[in-house]
């Protein structure tokens, strides 16, 4: 003999659920609010300029570490002074169509600078040299710590001559 049994609709339930996620605050493809974070192209410019290293902060739309960095890490007052003194400030989507100029003259979007810097997942943060050259990678969320750490690495000259972990293995404080 078959029972029949009573199932919930789905379909009304998915509907409150989808209702319920437009009053959530959206997940944005931007940089943390408060820094002079720049486009790619002037901040090679502006690095240049000022004979500055270059901080690339790689981020998308959706990215929940990015979201987690920007209100946690980035809302440190000392940590803006100091990325602020150190660094041209630039900010890439790593899904973004936006176009750029390399200083070659090539024209390509932030999406494929990040392919070609082998940005994998966000957040991915870059230090480069005034011309654009990477020294220095670090991926996911980080710490004011963290950064503290990579300022002293990069800042300090020491990308240079080690690794990173060799610099912590004998600077870490």
């Amino acid at each position: 003999m078959f029972r029949a049994t009573r199932r919930l609709p789905a379909l009304p339930l998915l509907g409150t659920l989808l209702v319920a996620l437009c009053w959530l605050p959206p997940a944005s493809a931007n940089p943390p609010k408060g820094y002079p974070f720049v486009h790619y192209d002037q901040g090679l410019k502006e690095a240049k300029a000022q004979h500055k290293m270059i901080f690339l902060y790689f981020g998308r739309y959706g990215c929940g570490y990015c979201a987690k960095t920007n209100k946690e890490t980035f809302s440190s007052p000392a940590l803006k002074k100091l990325y602020t003194k150190h660094y041209v400030l630039v900010y890439a989507d790593a899904e973004s169509g936006r176009r750029l100029t390399l200083p070659s003259g090539e024209q390509i979007t932030e999406m494929e600078l990040g392919a070609r810097l082998n940005v994998v997942g966000t957040p991915m943060f870059v230090y480069m040299t005034p011309d654009g050259k990477p020294v220095f990678k670090a991926p996911g969320f980080k710490t004011v710590k963290d950064f503290e750490q990579f300022d002293r690495f990069v800042h300090g000259g020491y990308y240079k001559h080690e690794s990173f972990s060799r610099f912590m293995a004998g600077h870490a404080s």
